[in-house]
């Protein structure tokens, strides 16, 4: 079977330079918050712009944390798509507050700003949630439209958390979300473009008092220096606390791990639209469609997701050829347990609901050899179905 993620290409290369940064870890033990990541912190922000980087424990940490220093609670309502990974709704009732789904584009599957603006005008209309904040994703690597997105939001007062877990490195006229957003946040779980190999997270933001907020609630609340207001505290600071946190915290050696993969990972960005690029050119009208990319932006392209009129027989097919294939999302949210009761935007969410039914991803990584790449576009295009 070929390897829908080729991890292990990617370790192949780095192997020597991994080796030696873990050993450095084991030897200095500063196994948690240790050097290693006060620098991917600073190298994060080095390449997304950013004034300001924090990592933290996982992809959905990194989403609740700018919505707990912000405040959002009970009574908030928080705008988000449902054709996404659960993580980006699940952290709204975390906080107290409520998630309100909004559809998305059918070219690329990003949330819709014309539909976001509808929802916003239908809670405000029926006056029992105040709109609180946006949660925009950065799906299957590309930027959501930022510009009609934070201009709706300037218009409302709303905040921005660019959710870039898939899109972490792409970019729109050349500026990575973080240009509009408040918060920008990632994951590194081992699955995407810039993954460890455990779990990890970090928010970019702009704002420094948000910074301080969030590194506090990360360490179980602990004092901040504003907190102190120039008074010092005799105990550590994590043994004083102003607030309730969590523990979110980057393993060291995961940091470590990071630092090698981000040297290369400008690199593995431009091989990837390479991959991309013979996709849609083996694939174009064999397939209902193929990835479409906004005008201006460059996709990290975590997955490449074409459109099938049988896809579950595409799927059975391409597995009998070794080809391995997954789909995001089966389901959308707001038609799961947990978030039926939740509001959706005016009309329901109909292009969500579609695409859920056929979407299928094909393996996508920046080692993908042209021979094995002919071979899953030989495979798709073989199939009669």
């Amino acid at each position: 079977m070929i390897p829908f993620i080729d991890a292990a290409a990617q370790q192949a290369r780095l192997k020597p330079r991994i080796d030696a940064a873990i050993q450095r870890v084991l030897a200095h033990g500063a196994y948690v918050m240790g050097p290693e990541v006060h620098e991917i912190e600073e190298q994060l922000a080095e390449f997304t712009g950013a004034a300001h980087a924090l990592s933290c424990g996982n992809g959905t940490d990194a989403i609740a944390l700018p919505l707990m220093a912000w405040g959002i609670g009970r009574g908030d309502a928080v705008f988000c798509p449902s054709f996404t990974f659960a993580a980006t709704p699940e952290v709204i009732p975390w906080t107290g507050a409520t998630p309100v789904f909004v559809d998305i584009l059918p070219a690329t599957y990003n949330l819709d700003p014309a539909h976001l603006e509808a929802a916003i005008e239908a809670v405000k209309a029926k006056r029992e949630l105040t709109p609180r904040a946006v949660i925009a994703v950065d799906l299957f690597g590309q930027p959501a439209d930022y510009p009609s997105i934070a201009a709706i939001c300037r218009r409302h007062g709303l905040k921005l958390i660019a959710d870039s877990a898939q899109g972490f490195g792409c970019t729109l006229d050349g500026r990575p979300p973080i240009h509009w957003a408040d918060a920008m946040t990632t994951s590194f779980y081992p699955a995407k473009p810039l993954g460890c190999y455990g779990d990890g997270g970090a928010v970019l933001t702009d704002d420094p008092a948000l910074w301080e907020r969030m590194d506090s609630l990360r360490v179980h609340g602990k004092v901040t220096k504003s907190d102190r207001g120039g008074r010092s505290v005799a105990a550590e600071a994590k043994y004083v606390n102003e607030r309730i946190g969590m523990n979110s915290r980057l393993d060291t050696i995961q940091a470590a791990i990071l630092i090698e993969k981000l040297g290369v990972f400008a690199e593995e960005i431009a091989t990837r639209q390479v991959v991309a690029g013979r996709y849609g050119e083996g694939l174009a009208g064999h397939v209902v469609s193929t990835p479409c990319v906004a005008a201006g932006g460059v996709s990290t392209w975590a997955q490449y997701v074409i459109e099938h009129r049988d896809r579950d027989g595409l799927a059975g097919h391409l597995r009998s050829r070794g080809v391995p294939t997954n789909i995001y999302y089966p389901i959308p949210m707001h038609r799961q347990t947990p978030y039926r009761g939740f509001p959706t935007g005016p009309g329901g969410l109909p292009i969500s609901e579609a695409k859920s039914k056929s979407v299928i991803a094909l393996p996508m990584h920046a080692y993908l050899s042209e021979g094995v790449q002919d071979h899953i576009v030989e495979s798709v295009r073989g199939y009669n179905g």
